[in-house]
């Protein structure tokens, strides 16, 4: 059996109205951190705010604050969309994005930086050069690079951790496929609801909901889409010194579940602690919960 690699579980962003009562309490004080609680569970969050806003380092302190003397909790951060999609950015801005990067690190929180690139970002010398330089304006923190067209597949560099992903089958999109980078995997899940992800995809640009833009992402994996997913990550179990799985299926929690239910088939079936709310919402999860 092979030895298991240091895991990093959870979801991509954690302030989700649509979690109280799947898993956040109904009842709440004033007091209560939704992100300190989330870290009683899970030991990595990606931070998806990051991508739409260049965030004040009050905020990142603020983080720093709630989680308190909490061990092992890391944060991954997704780089701006001016960097990877508008693909328009000058030192002002690398400045603006390094000094959370820097907060983080300092206070050994920084899991690394996502960077995620859209599906028309296909594999060629115009975007290999591209990249090649948005990695140098980073070069001292571990880089994650999330590359949707299948032009990359099977694609390696000494520098980053090329992320394997888990999204529905739609025209020259990657298939799912755990890789090792720089000794670390780093895998997100975006669900298989290929409908509303082809209906988002005609949509785009049009203004939207909250609901309707989060449709494309309303998924709940099945036991055995898991145990399948489990077994491609435990592949590179001999190989990678550090595994991120990062579950976006967010609306109604079902990252939450997911998130509980991967861990456990990557642990070899250990019991996961879990919240109540999220055994209420999820029942088929009891199976394997210790009720904390």
């Amino acid at each position: 059996m092979n030895v298991i690699p240091k895991l990093y579980v959870g979801t991509a962003g954690w302030s989700y109205d649509d979690w109280v009562g799947n898993f956040y309490p109904f009842s709440q004080s004033k007091e209560f951190s939704w992100l300190k609680y989330y870290s009683r569970f899970f030991n990595v969050v990606e931070v998806n705010s990051s991508y739409y806003s260049y965030l004040s380092p009050r905020i990142v302190e603020s983080w720093l604050r709630q989680l308190g003397e909490t061990e092992d909790f890391l944060f991954t951060v997704k780089l701006h969309m001016d960097f990877t999609h508008r693909r328009n950015y000058n030192n002002e801005k690398i400045d603006a994005v390094r000094q959370n990067l820097d907060l983080l690190k300092e206070n050994g929180r920084l899991g690394g930086l996502l960077m995620q690139f859209p599906y028309s970002f296909a594999c060629n010398d115009a975007s290999i050069d591209y990249l090649r330089n948005l990695i140098e304006a980073f070069e001292e923190y571990d880089k994650f690079v999330e590359v949707r067209h299948r032009s990359w597949q099977g694609k390696r560099a000494k520098t980053i951790t090329i992320c394997s992903i888990d999204q529905p089958a739609i025209g020259e999109s990657v298939r799912f496929e755990p890789v090792v980078g720089r000794g670390m995997v780093y895998a997100r899940f975006h669900g298989r609801n290929k409908k509303a992800w082809l209906e988002s995809i005609k949509n785009f640009g049009q203004k939207q909901t909250y609901e309707e833009r989060s449709a494309r992402y309303d998924y709940l994996y099945t036991p055995g889409e898991l145990v399948e997913i489990a077994d491609k990550i435990k592949e590179t179990y001999d190989k990678a010194e550090k595994i991120f799985v990062v579950m976006n299926n967010h609306p109604q929690g079902k990252a939450v579940a997911n998130a509980f239910e991967l861990l456990h088939y990557l642990k070899d079936g250990a019991k996961i602690k879990m919240p109540g709310t999220i055994l209420n919402a999820y029942p088929r999860l009891k199976e394997f919960a210790v009720e904390n």
